[in-house]
């Protein structure tokens, strides 16, 4: 048995807002009866459930998550201090949910999170070169020597980063707005790019990952991936391979 609303983002109705609301208005009918509470428990096995009159079934055992990350939230499943972590903002889905990839602490937006352990090391591992695009805010100018290093690598722990994109989207009033595109994902990598340049980040947000985009899903909020989208990722990540 599982709560309506989770059985109904399993089935990818949308995202935890618009399946909530689609309950509350009356659209989910169990067994003929429509249902209203969010509460309501549904057996995904024996139950007919609809929405707008069609019959939803679980596709696949396998759930893949988009998370708009909130700064201030650890990408882990406990801590011992008792901080908020990235898995008190999806529901329970009875299965080992993890993140693909890594944000730190006080770092935001787009996060991955699935069960499945093939899609996961397609979208992190370097050898399928799929880019990671992050808006970066970092105090002070940059100038053209720090761009042209952060373009052709820096050296952390002994090994040269891969080349970036990296090019100028404003600078006022001792601020100064970067997008950064990586093909890597080591550990704090832009921040640590930065601080080898002299330079301190205020502010780091991920808006992409490979076709992936955030795009305007609200911080703290979450969506499943669409069945398109999942084959995008799969296809861009099989390109980069060869």
């Amino acid at each position: 048995m599982v709560r309506i609303n989770k059985f109904l983002a399993m089935c990818n109705v949308g995202s935890r807002r618009k399946v909530e609301q689609h309950i509350l208005d009356g659209k989910i009918v169990v067994n003929d009866k429509i249902i209203t509470e969010l509460s309501f428990k549904v057996d995904s096995e024996k139950d007919i459930v609809k929405f707008d009159g069609k019959i939803l079934k679980v596709e696949s055992d396998n759930i893949y998550l988009m998370l708009n990350k909130p700064p201030n939230y650890l990408v882990t499943s406990n801590d011992e201090f008792g901080r908020k972590t990235v898995f008190d903002l999806v529901p329970d889905f009875n299965v080992h949910l993890f993140a693909i990839g890594r944000l730190d602490y006080q770092s935001e937006g787009l996060l991955l999170l699935t069960n499945d352990g093939d899609f996961a090391n397609q979208i992190i591992h370097p050898r399928y070169k799929l880019s990671k695009l992050y808006k970066v805010t970092v105090s002070g100018k940059i100038d053209d020597g720090q761009m042209g290093k952060l373009r052709t690598g820096i050296v952390i722990d002994g090994k040269k980063t891969k080349p970036a994109i990296v090019f100028k989207e404003s600078s006022k009033n001792d601020v100064t707005v970067l997008k950064i595109t990586i093909h890597e994902g080591r550990k704090r990598q832009i921040r640590r790019m930065l601080k080898s340049v002299n330079s301190k980040v205020v502010k780091l947000k991920r808006l992409q990952i490979g076709s992936m985009k955030l795009g305007n899903l609200p911080i703290g909020m979450w969506r499943i991936l669409k069945p398109n989208e999942i084959a995008s990722l799969k296809n861009i990540a099989k390109k980069g391979r060869k």
